[in-house]
């Protein structure tokens, strides 16, 4: 599988990644020994970034993705999350080592590659939104600190939020990686935004992360299933999926991936899921790109998909004209 440099850190990360988190549901809800077959594909195929955070399952995916990562003795490169809440205001450097060390325990490690913060980011601070000067000036330090202390060895944010926020953590350049909103309902992350589409106009984030040789690292590939063009969920996966970005229900973002349809058969891909990860591994500032699943079929499928290779430009440019 391709292999692709994730910006300053200077790591070579699998341009697919695995995602552990709850809208797949298979590192939150899954059998045991399914987790273990899912990785062993998943690394065997060449995958060697895996995502998780505190709030998937409330610790179960930390807790089994570790469990699994450790016995596999996998050589692999892994990322994990802290979310503040509103209490944790009073004190944001100690909110974030413990949640560092909580993490660290629920996996049974000593450290991991990659810490993020996980609140969405905006202009005045509001209970699980986080203001962009709090990140700055008391998260972003607080971070440094543990990579002073080894237990990890980059730090990086979730790219939610307001726009402007984001581009100002980017420009700041005290984070390695972003965490990218990017998918063929909204690209404007990529580009410009098409013209009348709906949901928030990201700026062209991916380039802005360029410039400052940050990783990024791709969610919402899918728009939390929507680009599957139907609205049935697998029994393990999260059954009620908010938008991020894009339209205002996933409704109406399942009524837009299916406009994409004639696409599919165009483009040489077997299926409108495998059309949209196609492409997000398009754009040139992708790192890697996380795509979550609820059974091995849906890993083999985006393994196939990424290893077809990007969409062409005449099929790119007929999705961003929109």
């Amino acid at each position: 599988m391709q292999k692709r440099r994730l910006g300053r850190t200077g790591l070579e990360v699998s341009v697919l990644g695995y995602g552990a988190g709850a809208v797949g549901g298979l590192f939150t809800k899954g059998a045991a020994a399914d987790q273990e077959r899912a990785i062993a594909r998943a690394i065997e195929a060449g995958i060697n970034y895996f995502d998780t955070a505190a709030l998937y399952g409330n610790g179960e995916s930390e807790k089994n993705l570790g469990r699994v990562l450790k016995a596999q003795q996998a050589n692999v490169v892994v990322g994990t999350k802290v979310r503040l809440s509103t209490e944790h205001r009073a004190n944001v450097g100690k909110a974030i080592e413990q949640g560092m060390n909580d993490s660290l325990s629920r996996m049974g490690w000593d450290h991991v590659d990659l810490f993020q913060l996980h609140n969405p980011l905006v202009a005045k601070d509001a209970g699980d939104k986080l203001a962009i000067d709090i990140a700055l000036n008391e998260v972003a330090p607080a971070l440094e600190k543990l990579k002073k202390a080894g237990k990890t060895r980059f730090i990086g944010f979730s790219g939610v939020g307001e726009t402007a926020a984001l581009h100002q953590a980017i420009d700041s350049k005290l984070f390695d990686t972003v965490q990218v909103v990017y998918n063929a309902l909204n690209p404007s992350a990529g580009g410009a935004m098409p013209k009348g589409a709906p949901g928030q106009d990201y700026g062209r984030l991916l380039e802005k992360a360029k410039a400052a040789d940050m990783g990024t690292i791709i969610i919402r590939a899918l728009a939390g299933g929507a680009l599957s063009g139907t609205d049935q969920r697998h029994p393990l996966a999260m059954q009620s999926v908010d938008p991020i970005g894009s339209a205002p229900n996933f409704s109406g973002d399942v009524a837009r991936a299916k406009e994409l349809e004639p696409l599919v058969r165009d483009s040489g891909s077997s299926n409108l899921t495998e059309l949209a990860e196609r492409f997000v591994i398009a754009h040139p500032a992708v790192s890697t790109m996380l795509v979550g699943y609820s059974t091995l079929d849906h890993l083999e499928a985006a393994i196939a998909a990424v290893n077809k290779g990007p969409l062409t430009e005449p099929t790119l440019a007929r999705i961003v004209q929109g």
